[in-house]
């Protein structure tokens, strides 16, 4: 199955956002994309190709999308793909998978840290419900059209957690 941009999939698209903890040099983020695309170009759950795309965001982001229309992933597709992110994770040194991250903008630098620790930034004042995050939680393509993936923390989970709306 060739491999498309995420621009050619529907709003309803399934998507899977990942994280680089850290920068990637160019040829690790190359690296990274050729191994992607080369997942994708054979992804198949049950046998039948599945549509994928991907896409890299703000340097930091790897977002996959799948076609779920014309075929749907198995959880032992999704299990392909979440091996094949960890055997990067291992031979780049740098983590993709876990959602316990915030990832937030700060002077226009995407950042990231615990939750403790943004926690306590939000106590001290450091960062307020106005401070953009991202919601890495989204699983539609219509969300990150939609701008439901970056914005204010108040209007993400972000708000009620961290700053008790």
């Amino acid at each position: 199955m060739r491999v498309t941009d995420l621009d050619q999939l529907p709003d309803d698209a399934r998507i899977w956002v990942f994280s680089a903890e850290r920068p990637l040099a160019d040829a690790e983020y190359n690296q990274v994309l050729g191994a992607v695309d080369g997942f994708l170009a054979d992804w198949a759950a049950h046998g039948v190709p599945l549509s994928g795309a991907r896409g890299w965001f703000h340097d930091r982001f790897l977002i996959v999308g799948v076609d779920e229309s014309l075929a749907p992933p198995s959880g032992c597709s999704i299990d392909a793909l979440v091996r094949t992110l960890k055997d990067l994770e291992s031979v780049l040194s740098v983590r993709f998978l876990g959602n316990e991250a915030i990832w937030y903008r700060e002077d226009g630098e995407v950042k990231r840290t615990t939750r403790g620790e943004f926690r306590k930034m939000a106590e001290e004042g450091r960062v307020t419900p106005d401070v953009v995050v991202f919601d890495n939680s989204i699983t539609r393509l219509g969300e990150l059209r939609g701008g439901r993936w970056e914005g204010p923390a108040r209007d993400r989970w972000h708000g009620p957690a961290f700053f008790g709306r």
